[in-house]
């Protein structure tokens, strides 16, 4: 299984990377190089997380922090909810 969320299905992009450099100005101008072109990946970050499906039972997924984020807001995405996450509100931060 590749580099993929499980929830969002956010994966690896590729694409080229320019450094900001103006290139060639014609005959051996101020910049005689063109700008460098180099390929680039972005790849997803992801961990690992005991989430509960929408059958109820607990599974370990592979989701990007912005999935994990939503979770952790108490928000669902497609019917699954994190697992074993207890918000602290104001009240029992003071309490301690």
């Amino acid at each position: 299984m590749g580099r993929r969320c499980d929830l969002t299905d956010r994966k690896t992009l590729h694409g080229g990377a320019r450094r900001h450099r103006r290139g060639r100005s014609g005959a051996n101008g101020v910049w005689n190089f063109k700008a460098p072109r180099t390929t680039r990946t972005w790849r997803p970050n992801l961990r690992p997380a005991r989430v509960i499906n929408p059958d109820g039972k607990i599974e370990t997924l592979k989701i990007s922090m912005k999935a994990y984020k939503k979770l952790r807001q108490g928000l669902s995405l497609k019917g699954y909810q994190l697992a074993n996450w207890q918000q602290t509100s104001g009240a029992a931060v003071a309490a301690k």
